[in-house]
């Protein structure tokens, strides 16, 4: 397949970076979600810390339970702050990974082309109905690829909008709860 050593060379060292690219997308990934479990973490330690103080220093149970409902709020729209970040770090890697493959099939589908003309070029007489067939296959291919991958980031984009929505419906549900539970103790 390969006419001289430059081109094998040429070729593994093209699949050496794809190799480093997709393994600096990956840890890329993994750096993101480690620094936001970490900053998770310590923000949940000193709220954890804060609302504890807050809630130690009620002077009866209706401030307890105010307090309580009060705090509820806060710790919901964090918890929908992170898996919206989580969702968002894992979208992008796949999208990063997503470009490469696509690069990559790219790349491999000109290489082919590029490989039928030559075997056409140096093929015996009658041969190009055979070569003409393979090259409708791959383009039959290409076509069926590049419709499995639009609908594939149509599901993702409504995918992305359904999270979204989700997300907005339980931070405000979550706040008329808080709000009628508020509510509630005052007039208790």
């Amino acid at each position: 397949m390969f006419a001289t050593p430059e081109q094998f060379a040429a070729t593994n060292k093209a699949n050496v970076e794809t190799l480093l690219t997709l393994a600096n997308n990956v840890f890329a990934s993994a750096e993101r979600f480690a620094a936001l479990n970490l900053n998770t973490a310590r923000s949940i330690l000193e709220d954890s810390i804060a609302n504890s103080k807050a809630l130690l220093g009620a002077k009866d149970v209706q401030e307890l339970v105010s307090l309580q409902a009060a705090l509820a709020q806060p710790l919901v729209e964090k918890a929908v702050a992170y898996n919206r970040s989580v969702y968002e770090i894992a979208s992008q890697g796949q999208e990063e990974v997503s470009k490469l493959v696509e690069t990559q099939i790219a790349e491999l589908n000109k290489n082919l082309s590029s490989a039928l003309d030559k075997a056409a070029k140096s093929a015996p007489a009658g041969s190009d109905v055979a070569v003409a067939a393979v090259k409708s296959a791959l383009a039959a291919a290409n076509s069926a690829y590049d419709s499995v991958s639009k609908a594939a980031k149509q599901v993702a984009e409504i995918a992305e909008a359904n999270v979204a929505a989700a997300t907005n419906a339980t931070v405000k549900a979550v706040g008329a709860s808080v709000k009628a539970g508020a509510q509630k103790a005052k007039a208790a």
